[in-house]
């Protein structure tokens, strides 16, 4: 039988595990972009799987700050300037990662369509 703190800890460790496939995940489809994009530095496992990491955190952090009507999860116009903005100011957090404003403007839109079919959203 499985008592009460063991349940909270098996939750816990499933939402830990989303978590990590999520960041690999994001990790593989910014490899992708950065392969497939000009304007865009290849990047190597590591230092996408820093960029996902950073990317998710200035998203929390714009939405913490404006609400989720300007977050870049939202699928407007709005949600897609904040993610090409959100991927182009990683570039001076991330090692190794080098974007220009066009590579953001079309990473975000590549990301969005991949998004659509494989949900990357950090919740």
């Amino acid at each position: 039988m499985i008592n009460s703190v063991t349940k909270i800890t098996l939750q816990r460790g499933e939402k830990m595990l989303g978590l990590i496939i999520r960041f690999i995940v994001s990790a593989i489809v910014l490899m992708v972009v950065s392969y497939i994009l000009p304007g865009f530095a290849q990047l190597t496992f590591g230092h996408a799987l820093i960029a996902a990491v950073v990317i998710a955190l200035l998203g929390f952090i714009v939405e913490s700050f404006f609400g989720r009507k300007i977050s870049p999860q939202n699928r407007g116009l709005v949600g897609f300037v904040v993610s090409a903005a959100i991927i182009f100011l990683a570039q001076y957090i991330v090692p190794g990662m080098t974007v220009s404003i066009i590579g953001a403007i079309l990473a975000a839109i590549v990301i969005g369509v991949i998004d659509l079919f494989v949900p990357t959203e950090l919740r």
